[in-house]
């Protein structure tokens, strides 16, 4: 028997083979369909999937249980939150859009560009001089980043790059932005060990 073949849950939701943001906007959706206080398990294997639900599970008020790993599959575990514990999810306020950020890098201006990816996503397909700190490390790093300078973070869509936005912001950092609609559509200079 599995360890999590003895945890109940409510809903099974195989999210196995997907990549950011997609966990994240399935889990919503079957949330939906579930009742406050019933338990869902969502199977990933990205494993950035660790950090984006906690994130995503938290600014909603919905309970993130806790996750087992079995193999290469995460299996999360997330209580949905009952009305007077759920929150509206409002999207960080400041943002820059992609080309924006690349003008000032052309123009030379000072900034820092927070790349929150995953390691491999960013060895492959980097902004060049972009600092990589994962959204799962970002609050035990969060000391290595300039506090009151300009700070630009992006990810793939700018899903994990709004939660960083988010526990920044919540950390003291004051002048962040959350860059949209991050590198799958970054159209300006690039780096990579490919």
């Amino acid at each position: 028997m599995s360890e999590t073949s003895r945890i109940p849950t409510d809903f099974i939701l195989n999210c196995k083979g997907l990549a950011c943001p997609l966990p994240i906007v399935r889990t919503k959706k079957a949330m939906d369909q579930l009742q406050a206080g019933q338990v869902i398990e969502v199977q990933a294997t990205d494993k950035g999937s660790l950090a984006d639900l906690q994130g995503w599970a938290g600014s909603m008020g919905h309970h993130y249980l806790g996750t087992v790993h079995e193999g290469e599959v995460l299996k999360h575990f997330i209580r949905k939150a009952s009305s007077d514990e759920a929150r509206t999810e409002a999207p960080f306020a400041r943002t820059a859009r992609n080309d924006e950020l690349q003008e000032m890098l052309n123009n030379g201006e000072a900034l820092t560009v927070l790349d929150v990816r995953e390691p491999a996503e960013y060895a492959f397909s980097r902004i060049p001089g972009a600092v990589s700190i994962p959204l799962g490390e970002l609050e035990q790093r969060a000391s290595e980043l300039p506090r009151h300078a300009p700070l630009y973070v992006i990810c793939r869509t700018g899903a994990r790059s709004d939660m960083a936005c988010k526990k920044l912001d919540a950390l003291g950092f004051d002048d962040i932005y959350n860059t949209l609609p991050g590198m799958s559509e970054w159209s300006g200079s690039i780096e990579g060990n490919a």
